[in-house]
Parts: C-alpha cells; structure tokens; sequence
C-alpha cells in the first residue's frame, strides 16, 4: 500500500519506490531484463531473493569507484514465488533485508510501529484484513489534519494463484477505505496557564 511510484516487473513482482524519472527508468528496465533473461534461458520465473541480490550487486558498484554516484535510493519489493511470499528492503547503501513486514519513505517510522505492534495478527489474517492492517499503517503516517482518500492511496495485492493487481481507481480503493474504522482524533491538551506573579508587598521594609 503506497502512495508512491510502483513498477510491475514479470513473474509477480511489486515495487514501491520514489526517486529521479532516470534512476526510476534505469532500475526498472534492469529488473525486467534480469526477469526476462531468466525467463528465456531456464524457463522459469527468477526467484525474488535472487532478483534483489542482482540489485544490491549493481547499486553496490556505485559506491566502490572513484568518480561514481551512488543511487541513493531505497526500494521495497513484494513478490511471490516457490519459495512462498517476501517482502524485501534496499537501502541507497546496498543492503538489503528480507522483512515480514516493512515500511519505508517521509514519516515511515508511525507506520513501522504500527506494524511491529500488531505483527502477531498477521499469521491469521484473510486478505482484506491485511489490507485494512496496511492502511492503518499507512494513515499512521499522516499529520492529524489529513486522512487517507481515493486520492493518495494505491492498493497492490499479489500472492499464492493470485494475479498481481493493484487498485487506483476511486471505486475500488474506496471500498476498501470503507471498511476502515474512524480514525480517533488527537486530543490537544491545553496550554497551562502561566503562573501568576507574586503580589506585591505594599509595607515598607524594615531598616
């Protein structure tokens, strides 16, 4: 669930990610041609694992020669494949984790937070309980004044004989967004008001 740019690569892959339209081109179409190669030469779909390796091995050349850029961009990708589902993250470093869950960009820790608390849940959730666990995640990110709308919400679903779909349109994400209970308001505490000055002593002082 993200409010930023995703890629569909071939075999079932979903990236979230946001950066330069350059980078953004440059990575996609390395990830498809990896995915298409592996596709053409051992006819099979290339494992997830080994699609985010390729991508730590390149991104981790940028920061090894004299005179290089390093990308500078992180990347969070769900995929699913035989060895059931992942979800990795990238970091512009080169490193990257295999999560069972994960967040990242602007304001991202509300949401890790959120999903470290409720992460015991996930094992028995169905799908659409999933879905409502990644948009209260989700909405945790956002100031008080805002809420999450058909607007600024995209809505990926891959897994197990499930066709890769992701939903933008305003009659699909809002059904999911109908499902999602109000959200508490934030209660301000007021200001305390500051103390009062002693009152002066009008006696004379004693000499």
């Amino acid at each position: 669930i993200t409010t930023r740019i995703a890629i569909l690569v071939p075999h079932s892959v979903f990236i979230s990610l946001r950066f330069t339209a350059l980078i953004q081109k440059l990575l996609r179409n390395f990830m498809r041609q990896e995915c298409l190669d592996s596709r053409f030469v051992f006819d099979r779909p290339l494992p997830v694992s080994r699609l985010v390796s390729l991508i730590g091995n390149k991104t981790q050349i940028q920061t090894q020669r004299y005179g290089r850029r390093p990308y500078g961009v992180g990347l969070l990708i769900a995929g699913y494949d035989d060895m059931g589902p992942h979800i990795f993250q990238t970091c512009p470093s080169a490193h990257y984790f295999d999560c069972r869950a994960m967040s990242i960009g602007a304001r991202s820790q509300s949401a890790h937070t959120y999903l470290e608390r409720h992460m015991s849940e996930f094992m028995d959730c169905n799908l659409n309980e999933l879905v409502k666990h990644g948009l209260c995640a989700l909405r945790a990110t956002l100031p008080a004044e805002q809420d999450l709308t058909t607007k600024n919400v995209s809505i990926g679903i891959i897994g197990k004989d499930l066709e890769f779909t992701i939903y933008d349109d305003d009659d699909n994400v809002s059904l999911f967004l109908e499902g999602l209970e109000e959200r508490p308001q934030r209660k301000v505490q007021p200001a305390q008001p500051a103390d009062e000055p002693a009152e002066k002593n009008d006696e004379p002082m004693e000499h």
